[in-house]
């Protein structure tokens, strides 16, 4: 595959992962979502250390979504300050703020961004287990197409990767397999996207 094919599927990757949280932007305008302050600022601040340490791990042409990774939730945390609620309060939000200035330390100490991209993907990975838990016990405050859409996004990175190294893969798969968890469970728990695809079941 040639290298100018794999820049433009990561930028396509980016404008979709950024039209997901598009999507969010519109339900906080519209008065249907009230994001919390601390966790939207808190997201952005390890989004913003994964992906420059992502960058600075090697990455290029699969940068773009840490990237909007970083642009959405800050646009997210924006917003919170008026249309928003709720401060620093769950164990949770306070766990990954320490964590991710500890990553942004040892960064620093180590001279190796590898470390903080690792560190913030474990956090990461403990962060999203709330949220995996809430899509099957309350399918209904997720949006399924709105994951996809990242799920999709985070797909064609998958395709951009220009260097088969740990540091430059391990952020798509990571991306990749916590978002196909998170729309399996949606797929099987939501019944209004059972009925969308209940054509695919039906026999002449």
């Amino acid at each position: 595959m040639d290298l100018d094919i794999k820049e433009t599927l990561g930028i396509i990757a980016g404008v979709i992962a950024l039209l997901a949280y598009v999507v969010y932007i519109i339900s906080i305008l519209r008065g249907q979502s009230k994001p919390n302050r601390a966790t939207w600022w808190i997201w952005a601040f390890m989004g913003l250390v994964l992906a420059l340490s992502y960058k600075f791990s090697g990455a290029s042409n699969t940068v773009w979504v840490p990237y909007m990774e970083f642009l959405g939730p800050l646009s997210i945390a924006l917003l919170s300050i008026k249309y928003g609620e709720g401060g620093l309060t769950s164990r949770t939000d306070i766990f990954c703020l320490l964590g991710a200035v500890t990553s942004v330390i040892l960064w620093i100490v180590f001279d190796s961004p590898v470390i903080a991209l690792v560190t913030n993907l474990a956090i990461d990975s403990f962060a999203i287990i709330p949220t995996i838990k809430k899509s099957y016990l309350r399918p209904e405050g997720e949006d399924f197409w709105a994951w996809f859409g990242t799920g999709f996004a985070d797909t064609l990175n998958m395709f951009a990767v220009e260097k088969f190294t740990f540091a430059i893969l391990l952020y798509p798969i990571y991306m990749l397999v916590s978002d196909l968890i998170i729309i399996f469970i949606l797929f099987l728990k939501k019944k209004n996207i059972m009925k969308d695809f209940s054509f695919l079941l039906k026999h002449d």
